[in-house]
């Protein structure tokens, strides 16, 4: 009889601590755009496309985030990049302290201290910098300042191709050489030609009235 007692208590006792057990589990992430595909750090990479070597990326840290619309790579750390052309000579180097690349739209966007130096010695500097590699563009919405050998330029609109050898700055101001505005086979737009016209004109002295000269001229 004293053995099936200590067995049922022993049983009771069992049974009691079952029914205390709990699941822990965590908490649901409802925030999805926090999750991030990568996260990779201390980055110094060569990005491809179609086989043919595009980029230098080096950054202290890039992140691939999917969820967010629309997708993009994150530098919040700030952006190194070398431009390569289809011989992987480098074309240009690209510096920002923040840079977003949406890459279903093909579309960069540098941020705060964006200094672009080409290989022909062009010198571009602002605060924010669109590049459309559908359209092969650059182009800016704010301040910008466009230094090369034989010109400055300053304007708050910009608009280059990606290799930045045409390109267009309006409300500008800057210096320019002389050849610029005045020269043969020009051919420089209607505003150009109406700045050299300006130029012109007043650097024209004005004509001053003179006596006719009726005297007749000492023969020899």
């Amino acid at each position: 009889m004293r053995r099936l007692l200590v067995y049922l208590g022993v049983c009771v006792c069992f049974f009691c601590s079952c029914q205390e057990q709990k699941e822990h589990t965590a908490p649901a992430i409802h925030d999805r755009d926090s999750a991030a595909v990568m996260i990779t750090y201390g980055v110094n990479t060569l990005i491809s496309d179609s086989g043919v070597i595009k980029y230098r990326i080096v950054t202290e840290e890039w992140e691939v985030n999917q969820i967010r619309k629309p997708s993009r790579w994150i530098f919040n750390k700030g952006l190194f990049l070398e431009q390569f052309d289809e011989k992987i000579h480098v074309q240009s180097y690209v510096q920002c302290d923040t840079a977003f690349y949406y890459d279903q739209l093909r579309l960069w966007e540098l941020r705060s201290r964006v200094r672009i130096l080409t290989k022909d010695g062009l010198r571009f500097s602002s605060e924010q910098l669109y590049w459309d590699e559908s359209s092969h563009e650059l182009y800016s919405h704010v301040f910008s300042r466009l230094v090369t050998p034989e010109r400055t330029l300053q304007g708050s609109y910009f608009r280059s191709d990606e290799k930045m050898t045409k390109y267009f700055v309006s409300n500008s101001k800057g210096a320019f050489e002389r050849t610029d505005l005045v020269g043969e086979g020009d051919t420089s737009s209607d505003s150009t030609k109406n700045a050299q016209d300006s130029i012109q004109k007043s650097m024209r002295q004005q004509a001053l009235p003179q006596r006719k000269n009726v005297s007749i001229p000492l023969t020899h």
